[in-house]
């Protein structure tokens, strides 16, 4: 019996990934939704094309879907509260409501292990932390009450709807405009950056191909009923001071030479956030959201490996040195914090077999 997948952001760095980790499946009918219908990879077996704003095409684009994977978002590291609402928080709980409603057996959300309390030291973050809201990262507080509503659904409607939340860790690798490589190396060259309480925090960093090989088994796996949430991190978590010396050295920039107390690195990245309108460029120095993501998220594989069969396989370090390579051809630019707000699509769903 074929599976129906259906996935959202297709045309996204994530969403590509899970759709090259399910390419070549044939106990899978794979469905690529996203806005625009270039751009969307041609490995699914269809496609769905359509905006996440339009309340008609989430209602018509989970009908006949068997497990949706929602890797669809708007984020942003900072600010952009009514964006965040209006293209990210009222389109997805929306969205899992429609797919609850149409019988959908599966929904596997994309989250982060950042969700929750950072871990104590030496401590692991356990796999079902309490997502919690921060006030200062419009986005963190967005996906806190997807999970919060995704929690209150799963187990309901006709189809007694799973749902997954995938706790991602830190996101590197090629391709990826907005993530830690990119944003980091521009502001470590100003020789402003320093460690933040030495260092010393775990940063769960994990490659493209690790996160979509996840999707794709947590997509089969079996036993998964009712909510779950599932922390996704790699092979190896380095400390923040390893991984930014690392970042540094490949990339030729220079690393911190001091330290900071997380304190002090949250009231600077505040200070930033309300000069911004009156600095250059197009995204704050510092903001809350890079100082809560370098805290400590240090979590469990073993989760994942018991319920999904998964367990991450790409170095970290290989993934930051193709990373840095790819930003060293784009001369080390400074990244936008911000997707690009869109207006809705609008209009009914198109499909088109690929």
């Amino acid at each position: 019996m074929t599976t129906t997948v259906l996935v959202t952001g297709a045309s996204g760095w994530l969403g590509r990934h899970i759709l090259g980790a399910l390419a070549g499946r044939t106990d899978l009918h794979v469905i690529a939704a996203g806005r625009d219908a270039a751009r969307v990879p041609a490995t699914a077996h269809d496609t769905r094309i359509g905006d996440l704003t339009d309340p008609n095409y989430r209602r018509d684009v989970v009908r006949g879907v068997d497990v949706l994977i929602h890797a669809g978002t708007w984020s942003s590291f900072w600010g952009h509260r009514h964006e965040e609402r209006t293209l990210f928080l009222e389109p997805s709980i929306d969205l899992l409501d429609q797919a609850v409603g149409a019988g959908v057996a599966r929904v596997l959300l994309a989250s982060t292990v950042a969700i929750g309390t950072p871990a104590a030291s030496g401590a692991t973050d356990p796999a079902d932390d309490v997502p919690t809201p921060r006030g200062y990262w419009p986005h963190l507080d967005a996906m806190v009450d997807v999970e919060r509503h995704a929690r209150r659904i799963a187990g309901t409607g006709p189809g007694r709807t799973a749902v997954v939340s995938m706790r991602l860790g830190h996101f590197v690798g090629t391709g990826l405009e907005l993530g830690l490589v990119s944003a980091l190396i521009p502001r470590l060259r100003t020789r402003m950056v320093p460690w933040v309480d030495g260092g010393e925090a775990t940063m769960p960093l994990i490659a493209g191909e690790d996160l979509g090989r996840a999707f794709a088994l947590a997509a089969i796996a079996e036993r998964l009923t009712g909510y779950v949430s599932v922390p996704i991190v790699g092979p190896e978590q380095p400390t923040a001071r390893e991984a930014i010396a690392e970042i540094a050295r490949a990339a030729g920039v220079p690393a911190p030479r001091y330290s900071v107390p997380t304190r002090a690195a949250f009231a600077f990245a505040g200070v930033m956030e309300r000069l911004h309108p009156v600095l250059p460029g197009s995204s704050p120095f510092l903001t809350h959201a890079l100082v809560h993501v370098g805290m400590d998220w240090h979590s469990d594989p073993e989760t994942a490996r018991l319920l999904l069969g998964f367990e991450a396989q790409v170095p970290w370090r290989e993934a930051v040195a193709e990373s840095v390579e790819e930003r060293r051809r784009a001369g080390f630019a400074w990244p936008r914090l911000a997707q690009l707000a869109t207006a809705p699509v609008g209009g009914p769903v198109r499909v088109a077999s690929a």
